[in-house]
Parts: structure tokens; sequence; C-alpha cells
């Protein structure tokens, strides 16, 4: 983990404010996508390297902020070919790239859950993106400690991102799926 994302964790945590500040879990949160497959199928994948942390409080859930980091080479698809011209300077270039992050600028409660609203860089760009997300449940772990989990949903097209696939042309969009659990930090 990241010096920077530690002393963030630390002054959030000390800020006076009934939120709680929760470290994502990276063995239990991830990162799923789908792409059209020449309009005959799509193509799932997901990211496995996922950190960052969020901050919640569900009697302001307005006030909650997350900041999510994607390893871009964790990209499986389970096709390792596809997965190595996924990670190539063809597409996500890795070595320039290393990392996608998501951070919010802002939540809004809804009726089925939140809208987070953000900005996610990806292959060096930085475009909003909106996140609908839901609580999937909160409570005390096995090993003593305290998690929240939620998933989201969010779409975006490649080229917003300046990705685009030569060979699947019909691959316009992707949709993506969050799934996130923290652990509270005392």
């Amino acid at each position: 983990m990241g010096r920077g994302l530690l002393l963030l964790i630390g002054l959030l945590a000390a800020a006076p404010a009934p939120a709680a500040v929760y470290l994502i879990d990276p063995a239990h949160s991830f990162v799923v996508f789908g792409v059209s497959h020449f309009n005959f199928g799509v193509i799932r994948g997901r990211f496995n390297q996922v950190e960052g942390w969020f901050r919640y409080d569900p009697g302001n859930p307005a006030a909650s902020r997350i900041t999510v980091l994607i390893e871009t080479a964790s990209v499986d698809t389970n096709f390792p070919q596809r997965d190595r011209y996924l990670r190539s300077d063809k597409f996500l270039d890795v070595a320039e790239y290393p990392e996608a992050k998501f951070s919010s600028t802002r939540v809004r409660p809804t009726e089925n859950g939140l809208t987070i609203e953000g900005h996610l860089t990806l292959h060096g760009r930085t475009e909003m993106v909106t996140i609908d997300a839901e609580a999937v449940g909160a409570g005390a772990d096995p090993w003593g400690g305290y998690r929240r989990g939620f998933e989201g949903t969010t779409g975006f097209r490649l080229r917003q991102f300046g990705l685009r696939l030569p060979l699947v042309p019909s691959t316009k969009r992707v949709d993506m799926e969050l799934y996130i659990e923290g652990i509270r930090q005392q």
C-alpha cells in the first residue's frame, strides 16, 4: 500500500466526524468488466488487484467518500493470450499506466442505495463517471474486526480514455461491476 494512502487514511481517521474509515480488503474486493465480442457474446474479465479506502456514515451517506486503486496488470479474462494483448502498449499499456484510480467527488443517497460520482483515471486520462451502488452488508467478522461491503455498477465508452480494440470494432463500451469489502479502522 502506498505511503500517501496511509497518510490520507490517518488524516481521515483523525477527522472529527462519526463516519468510519475502512481499508478496502484486496482479498475480498475486485472489479469485473464485460465487453461485446463481435456482437456474438460478451467477454467477461476482472481486475484481481484492488485496494483503497472509503469513509461511510450510515446516518449521513452524503458525507461518504471512496478512492479505489486498480492494478491494471491484474487484468484477467481467463485467456492468457488475450490478457497479454490487453496489458500491452496496444491497449492498457500497463508499463506506462500501471494503475487506474477512481476518486469520488459526490455521494447521493437514492431509494436503492447510493449514486457515487467521481473521477476515473485510466490510460492517462481522467473522466467523470457515475457508479450506482448498494450496500451488501456490515458487521463483525470472525477475527475481531468490523467489515462493510458494497457492490456497484458503471459503464463508459472506451474512447473516453483513448482505448479501442481494432480487432473487435463493435466493442465500444465497457460495463463494470465493483465488489468492495472494507475493514473498519480503529
